[in-house]
């Protein structure tokens, strides 16, 4: 009877030259695409990325259709508050000339009466200065033609000289700011005399014949 050596355990007999690691059991190996998802899977994820990326370039292109629709408004909005501003600038300089008109026309007297001299002249021509760079024009001159959209006629009479109605005297001056006038010219106005034309077209024709005449 074979006697055990008290704290030593049997081991089992391992091959000369081979590591312990040889002793233990091998885990079979698993088998062959086990775990590797089924083509129909895959191809089952590409279609659902696909269709995630189609949404979300229609998302991009519907913010990009919003933002220039924001930035085409925010344009015309900045378009708009300039337009306006520059309008009520036009107004407020319209009306501020407006008040001052009566002063000028004072100045422009006191001019053709040999009354604008002194400490007042200096005064006025400054006044003037000023309308001017503001962009106050002045209109209105004897001779040209009665326009009634920037005249206004206050006499009537009829002149021999005229072919047309002619302003024949400027009462009181026009004033403009660019193309708006914010006072027509008052003037005194001529037509040409009744049946002048009749008169001097005869003659025309009677100098004509003579001139017929005196060649034959």
């Amino acid at each position: 009877m074979t006697e055990e050596t008290p704290g030593f355990e049997e081991k089992p007999d391992v091959p000369s030259g081979a590591t312990p690691d040889d002793a233990e059991p091998k885990t079979a190996a698993s088998p062959e695409g086990e775990g590797a998802a089924p083509a129909g899977d895959a191809n089952a994820q590409i279609a659902g990325l696909t269709a995630q990326l189609d949404q979300v370039r229609k998302a991009l292109e519907e913010r990009t259709t919003d933002l220039q629709r924001l930035q085409a408004e925010f344009q015309n909005y900045r378009r708009r508050v300039e337009r306006d501003r520059i309008t009520v600038k036009e107004i407020a300089v319209a009306n501020l000339l407006t008040e001052l008109l009566p002063v000028l026309d004072d100045i422009g007297r006191a001019r053709d009466h040999g009354e604008f001299v002194g400490g007042f002249k200096s005064v006025g021509e400054s006044l003037e200065t000023v309308a001017a760079k503001m962009g106050l024009q002045q209109f209105g001159k004897e001779g040209e033609p009665f326009d009634p959209t920037i005249h206004e006629a206050l006499m009537h009479s009829y002149a021999p000289d005229v072919t047309e109605t002619t302003c024949v005297a400027i009462l009181q001056p026009g004033y403009r700011i660019g193309e708006r006038t914010i006072r027509p010219a008052r003037v005194a106005v001529a037509e040409p005399q009744p049946g002048a034309q009749t008169v001097k077209a005869e003659d025309a024709e009677t100098e004509e014949k003579d001139n017929s005449s005196e060649e034959g």
